[in-house]
């Protein structure tokens, strides 16, 4: 019997993240136009100053984070098509 009271997390941790990250690629070939959705936690000062940058540089803030994860995190050098 399990305790109602009992703190859980929001997800339990893979027990393989080769393999939970590989499991998101297998949806992506399903379905090209996939997105995964990513939340973090940030200050609202630095909100506002990433909203800023984006209204100056003409694009959405969605935009210009994904750019900027795509420049720090590129893919592998053997991984392309």
């Amino acid at each position: 019997m399990t305790d109602r009271n009992a703190k859980r997390g929001f997800a339990a941790r893979p027990s393989d993240p080769e393999d939970w990250i590989k499991s998101a690629g297998r949806a992506e070939a399903k379905r090209p136009d996939y997105t995964a959705r990513l939340t973090i936690d940030i200050t609202p000062e630095l909100r506002g100053r990433i909203k800023i940058a984006a209204f100056e540089r003409g694009v959405t803030v969605a935009d210009m984070l994904r750019d900027l994860l795509a420049r720090e995190f590129p893919e592998p050098e053997g991984d392309q098509p």
